[in-house]
């Protein structure tokens, strides 16, 4: 079972080319579903259909759904919006506030992408592929699984949702009070599951993968570097890049204004594109047609010239390396004299701002716009950070032992 995202700026075709993805995924024999998380909901008109939250097969093998967030929000939403209230008022806080701390940005993207799970798990597709929304909702979007944990942990701690209804039983409380707690608790546990959920099939680089689609030019490509370091940040995978609209060279025959035109644009882009050459992820190129490819014969024609003769979707490879790896660069065993280096793989962030910052037992990382508190293994906890350096795409951040506490 594959899930594969695509995204990037807005306005460069990544709906489109999601769309022909699925329909050549289709027309060669695996059972695929193309669901929008994007507001705009424009996979309707790619494929040339009247698309719900439903899914909708549209010929053997090859479905299409927009997801309604509205409805999940007033739906699965609403009921646990309760939940969070009755808690917080059961532990003295004021109904007005309780009522503003359940209102959590981002649920809304947070429900999109619990369907995105849903379907991948329940469902009878082998591919589902994802038309996400533009790059900064994509990266806020992806980011919320874990940034929701964190939040669900210090609000509504796992170690105090497990004394299941202990304040309404030492507040003498009778059994009704007491039932209310226990839902309430059993709501918060399903939240913590599912949050447990997105994280773990976000973070299975063998079973999903994002695809970055860009335009070749210059402001496009900067922002496609950003997000390769963002996403590598927060430990996802990012299997390609599309670059799209691509203008082909011109005949030497032709001639005229036109002709320069071309000629000078196609120059340009071959330029840009070089610029990726870096980028250690792969590249493939769709050429930029006549028309506007709608319906699912002419996203067909996209796929195959995007594609050729090979497959859309390979067998994902073996397990990639984790974020983070800790090494040993001088001293042994527990002695002051030891180094530490903690390494992390974030291609791309040598060309833009970064910035570093211990916060207790958490290391601050800011890379390709992106902010993220990184848990520091127990080893490193006991120590002081020394220095940091980039090595190629790899930050490199040194430790060495704090003795008022490295011998405990």
């Amino acid at each position: 079972m594959r899930v594969v995202m695509f995204t990037g700026k807005g306005g460069v075709g990544k709906t489109t080319l999601a769309a022909a993805t699925a329909a050549l995924l289709a027309r060669a024999g695996r059972k695929v579903l193309v669901v929008s998380t994007d507001p705009a909901h424009s996979l309707g008109d790619a494929l040339a259909v009247e698309l719900s939250g439903e899914p909708l097969e549209l010929e053997p093998g090859l479905s299409a759904a927009h997801i309604d967030t509205r409805a999940l929000l007033d739906g699965s939403w609403t009921g646990l919006r309760a939940h969070l209230r009755t808690l917080l008022a059961g532990a003295g806080v004021d109904e007005l506030v309780a009522d503003e701390l359940t209102v959590l940005p981002g649920v809304e993207e947070l429900l999109a992408l619990g369907e995105v799970r849903r379907a991948a798990e329940t469902g009878p597709w082998e591919v589902v592929v994802v038309d996400c929304g533009p790059t900064a909702e994509t990266l806020r979007l992806l980011a919320l699984p874990e940034a929701m944990s964190g939040y669900l942990e210090r609000l509504f701690p796992a170690h105090r949702r497990a004394v299941r209804g202990l304040l309404a039983g030492l507040s003498g409380a009778g059994r009704e009070a007491q039932s209310a707690w226990d839902r309430t608790i059993d709501a918060l546990d399903t939240l913590a599951e599912q949050l447990d959920g997105l994280r773990t099939m976000l973070a299975d680089h063998r079973r999903t993968s994002i695809r970055l689609v860009l335009t070749p030019e210059r402001v496009v490509v900067a922002e496609t570097r950003r997000t390769l370091t963002a996403l590598a940040l927060h430990g996802l995978h990012v299997d390609g890049l599309v670059a799209n609209r691509v203008v082909p060279r011109p005949p030497s025959s032709l001639r005229g204004p036109a002709a320069r035109w071309l000629r000078v644009r196609h120059t340009e882009q071959q330029a840009v594109l070089a610029e990726l050459d870096a980028v250690p992820v792969p590249l493939r190129t769709a050429v930029h047609t006549a028309e506007e490819p709608t319906g699912v014969e002419a996203l067909l024609e996209v796929a195959q010239s995007l594609y050729g003769s090979s497959d859309p979707v390979p067998p994902a490879g073996g397990a990639p390396e984790p974020l983070l790896q800790v090494q040993r660069t001088a001293g042994q065993g527990k002695s002051l004299d030891s180094e530490f280096e903690l390494v992390m793989h974030l291609p791309g962030a040598g060309v833009g701002a970064l910035d570093l910052s211990r916060v207790d037992d958490d290391l601050a990382v800011t890379a390709g716009g992106t902010r993220r508190m990184v848990a520091l293994p127990s080893v490193l906890r006991r120590c002081t950070v020394s220095g940091a350096r980039l090595s190629g795409d790899d930050l490199r951040v040194a430790f060495t032992p704090d003795p008022a506490v490295w011998f405990r």
